[in-house]
C-alpha cells in the first residue's frame, strides 16, 4: 500500500542539521505514527513521502520554506526577570508559554544578563535546512475514527498498538507540532507539559512553563 491521504503510516526517521550534526533519531525508541494529509507533518518531509510505501529508505532534505519557515528577529526580545513572577533561576534553554495578543505562543529563554532575559519566539528549526534518513515501516488505510478526529488512535495504530505523539520535535505539519522529544510536527503549542504563571514575552503577566 502507498503512502496517500487518509493513510496511518509508522516511520523511523534520524534528523540532521545544516552541519550534519546529528540532531535526533527515533531508530533507538518508538516509531512515530502519524496521519498522511492532515498536516502533522512538515510540509517537505511529508511531499517527499507521498507514495512510498513499507520498506521504502529514503534521504530527504527539507529547506526553511519547507520546513519551520525563516528566523524572524521580532520575535526575539528581552522581558524583565521580574515578569517571570515566583519562578525562580531562569536560565538559557527553559521553554514557556507566552500569551500575546495572537493567543499562546512557545518561547524559550535563549540568554540571561543582569535583570532581563531574552526570550525567542522562534521555533528552534526555524531558518534552518534539515535532513532526513527515514524508513517507512507501516503503511494502513486509516479508520473512520481516525479520520474524523484527525490522529491516529491508540487502539487503531500498528507498531506496539499505541499512538505516538513527539512533543517536541521536528516533522509535523503547520497546526500539529505534538511531538515529544521527537522532531516531526510543528503544533508549538504543545511544545511544554508543565505551566506556571510567569511573563508574557511583552513584560506582561501570563507566560506559562
Amino acid at each position: 500500500m502507498k503512502i496517500t491521504e487518509k493513510c496511518a503510516v509508522s516511520i523511523h526517521y534520524r534528523l540532521s542539521d545544516a552541519k550534519g550534526q546529528l540532531v535526533e533519531s527515533s531508530f533507538e525508541s518508538e516509531p512515530m505514527i502519524y496521519l498522511h494529509g492532515t498536516e502533522s507533518m512538515i510540509p517537505g518531509l511529508e511531499a517527499a513521502l507521498e507514495g512510498k510505501e513499507q520498506g521504502d529508505v529514503l534521504d530527504v532534505t527539507v529547506d526553511a520554506e519547507q520546513g519551520y519557515g525563516p528566523y524572524h528577529e521580532g520575535l526575539c526580545q528581552e522581558v524583565p526577570l521580574s515578569a517571570f513572577g515566583d519562578i525562580e533561576d531562569i536560565v538559557p534553554g527553559m521553554r514557556f508559554i507566552a500569551e500575546t495578543e495572537m493567543g499562546q505562543r512557545p518561547v524559550q529563554i535563549t540568554e540571561v544578563k543582569d535583570d532581563v532575559a531574552v526570550v525567542d519566539g522562534n521555533h528552534p528549526f526555524a531558518g534552518q535546512t534539515l535532513s532526513f534518513n527515514v524508513e517507512v515501516l507501516e503503511v494502513r488505510a486509516a479508520t473512520e475514527e481516525e479520520l474524523a478526529h484527525g490522529h491516529i488512535h491508540a487502539e487503531g495504530a500498528s507498531c506496539g498498538g499505541h499512538e505516538h505523539s513527539h512533543e517536541g520535535g521536528c516533522c509535523g505539519g503547520e497546526n500539529a507540532h505534538s511531538h515529544e522529544g521527537g522532531c516531526c510536527s510543528h503544533d508549538e503549542a504543545k511544545e511544554t507539559k508543565e505551566t506556571k504563571e510567569g511573563c508574557d514575552g511583552n513584560g506582561g503577566c501570563g507566560c506559562k512553563h
